[in-house]
């Protein structure tokens, strides 16, 4: 077993800890409907200044977020867990995506489209970003 050393563990628990607050806390700013927590955040041993962070994204019946885009760095993946989800990223289409289904977003994407599609059902949605470890806001909303 590997033995990390205190300061490197200290450096990547305050990293996670800013990750989860820049996703929670901006994401928390601009919805109607909409709750989000963390999930998972580590440093990626193999690529230097990376980080991967997963967020849970409830919405509940009729609920949206805020048209935003994500840090520059950020490639994301998301995961509809349950329910169904109406995206649009970019100038792509809107589609709307069912439990178990899954789409992405490139590095300096916008988002302008993420709600629940259904009026009377909730729904959740996995969002995994890879994102540079320095990035403090995940989430910056359209003005």
């Amino acid at each position: 077993m590997t033995l990390i050393p205190r300061t490197l563990l200290v450096a990547m628990t305050a990293a996670a800890g800013l990750a989860f607050a820049g996703a929670a806390g901006a994401h928390g700013a601009a919805s109607h409907g909409e709750s989000v927590k963390p999930n998972f955040s580590h440093a990626i041993p193999n690529i230097p200044g990376k980080s991967v962070v997963a967020v849970e994204v409830d919405y509940a019946p009729g609920g949206a977020s805020a048209a935003h885009t994500h840090a520059r760095s950020a490639f994301i993946y998301a995961y509809v867990v349950s329910g169904r989800i109406a995206s649009k990223v970019n100038d792509e289409p809107e589609r709307i995506y069912k439990a178990g289904e899954s789409f992405f977003e490139n590095p300096g994407s916008s988002h302008p489209v993420s709600r629940n599609a259904s009026q009377t059902e909730p729904a959740r949605l996995l969002a995994v970003f890879v994102v540079d470890t320095d990035d403090k806001a995940l989430t910056t909303y359209a003005r």
